[in-house]
């Protein structure tokens, strides 16, 4: 079964004019699918239909097979900006959505307690969101994501505010904490060195209304290797992906 399908889902603002039409496609557990485009797009319009923040004139969004198209909670997801809230520590940002639910504040931070090492945050717990860098802003953010729950998460270009250094390191470590927690992952990027580096496959939006226009498979061992955006092969998916944009 897939993680989470999108079944010819079209999309209109004002009721008239698409932004997106007939849009398909499928996450597979444990993959990472990078939703590549170009700006203005329709990227952003489809993350908020997948997760539930849009209502789709037509079609269907499925979680584990549960038709979740319109409701918002079924699916965790992260904008481009981490909106971590400044007058709370790490520790109680990552367990806000807990006790959105319901869950005792004591109670929450005792559960989110036992994930900062594996995100990278231990020691940062009381810290506040000005203390931290920018990658570990992003790192309390994605914990914070997590908390939600759900084996899917939905990333709108999570790390594009970061140096060419700290995104790297970032990327490995993202891959690195998918695999340990089982989590499968719709990546939206305009990046398409980002994509061929982190995904399985890679979904090109394009056209007005936006549609798939087609699909590529990154048929290369996860991570890559550090030098991997060096070679023959990552040349001739970064050729071939531009070559199908344009």
């Amino acid at each position: 079964m897939n993680a989470l399908e999108v079944k010819n889902v079209s999309f209109s603002y004002d009721g008239k004019t698409n932004v997106l039409d007939n849009v398909s496609l499928n996450l597979k557990k444990g993959e990472l699918v990078c939703i590549l485009g170009v700006s203005g797009g329709g990227k952003t319009t489809l993350f908020n239909v997948i997760s539930g923040l849009l209502q789709p004139q037509s079609g269907r969004v499925l979680l584990n097979g549960e038709d979740i198209t319109g409701q918002t909670g079924k699916i965790s997801y992260m904008l481009q900006k981490d909106l971590l809230l400044p007058f709370r520590t790490v520790e109680d940002n990552a367990a806000l959505p807990l006790i959105i639910k319901g869950t005792k504040k004591k109670e929450a931070r005792e559960i989110v307690g036992e994930h900062f090492a594996q995100f990278g945050l231990d020691g940062f717990q009381k810290k506040y969101p000005a203390e931290l860098s920018g990658g570990m802003r992003q790192r309390a953010a994605l914990l914070r994501t997590y908390m939600f729950g759900g084996s899917a998460a939905l990333l709108d270009e999570p790390f594009s505010a970061l140096d060419t250094l700290t995104k790297s390191a970032m990327h490995r470590w993202y891959l690195d904490v998918m695999d340990r927690i089982k989590l499968s992952t719709i990546f939206i990027t305009h990046d398409v060195d980002e994509a061929i580096l982190l995904s399985d496959r890679v979904y090109l939006l394009g056209g007005k209304p936006a549609s798939v226009t087609d699909e590529i498979i990154i048929d290369e061992p996860k991570p890559r290797s550090a030098d991997f955006n060096l070679t023959q092969e990552f040349l001739e998916y970064k050729r071939d992906i531009i070559s199908k944009i344009r």
